[in-house]
């Protein structure tokens, strides 16, 4: 009989409640796989990177809260949630660096020479990044794209564009009114393929901004170096000693929310 090591099982990712919002643990090796049955499914699934804020958020936003909820993946990417549900649990998820965790995504899809539509950005930002996108990823299709910021008017005329383009990426970025909220409420009028927002996203590919570096990410303070673009952002740290209060008292009384489920829809 073949050990335990050598039986091969399907990729899944654990779901795990922390303070009444969800976040997966999608180890690195699995990755590719989940990403291929997500596209799979042909209904149009949304990943969601979140941060301590929206989570924050989510607790106190039901819309944003449904939004996260019914996202088909929800990748940490703030140490401080890490902490936390190593805190609650004593299991620690993946945490991924928005824009490595955007990169493996197009890598993954251009190996299959997939599709993606970029929306949102100043027009000479997302010029400048389809440019870049197209030069690292030769063979992913880009098969369109539409700079922000998105107009009311023109709205319904862009989402019948996306619908009919299919693609099977949407990526977007500033610019789009309402931010994840306008991808919360068009979910169901995009039928198909991923959708991701990422906020600062095409300033780094079209090289207007500088990422974190990653020994700074790593040690979780890129938060500093958001501070010193706007610093208003210091006033945050209420909001922290908030969540680690609600840490502490979750872990008095127990409630630790804790459940494993299959990315593909098959577990």
């Amino acid at each position: 009989m073949d050990s335990d090591e050598n039986i091969k099982t399907e990729p899944f990712c654990e779901r795990i409640e922390v303070l009444k919002v969800p976040v997966d643990t999608v180890e690195r090796e699995d990755f590719e796989k989940i990403i291929f049955n997500l596209l799979e499914r042909k209904s149009g699934e949304n990943i969601v990177l979140l941060s301590l804020w929206d989570l924050l958020k989510a607790r106190r936003n039901g819309e944003f809260r449904d939004y996260v909820r019914g996202a088909a993946l929800v990748i940490p990417i703030s140490k401080s949630i890490v902490s936390g549900i190593h805190f609650l649990t004593g299991k620690t998820p993946v945490r991924y660096m928005p824009f490595d965790f955007a990169v493996s995504l197009l890598t993954i899809l251009e190996r299959r020479e997939q599709t993606v539509y970029l929306l949102g950005g100043k027009p000479s930002v997302l010029g400048r990044t389809e440019k870049n996108i197209r030069q690292t990823f030769p063979k992913l299709r880009i098969i369109g794209r539409f700079p922000g910021p998105v107009k009311k008017q023109n709205e319904e005329a862009l989402l019948s564009v996306i619908r009919k383009s299919a693609p099977s990426l949407l990526l977007i970025g500033h610019g789009v009114r309402g931010r994840e909220r306008w991808v919360a409420k068009n979910t169901h009028r995009i039928n198909s393929g991923l959708r991701l927002w990422c906020s600062d996203l095409y300033d780094v590919f079209a090289k207007r901004r500088r990422r974190p570096s990653r020994a700074v990410f790593e040690h979780g303070f890129e938060w500093m170096v958001f501070c010193f673009r706007n610093p208003l952002r210091v006033f945050r740290v209420f909001s922290y000693i908030r969540y680690i209060f609600l840490l502490l008292f979750y872990k008095l009384s127990g409630k630790k929310g804790v459940k494993t489920q299959a990315v593909d829809g098959k577990g």
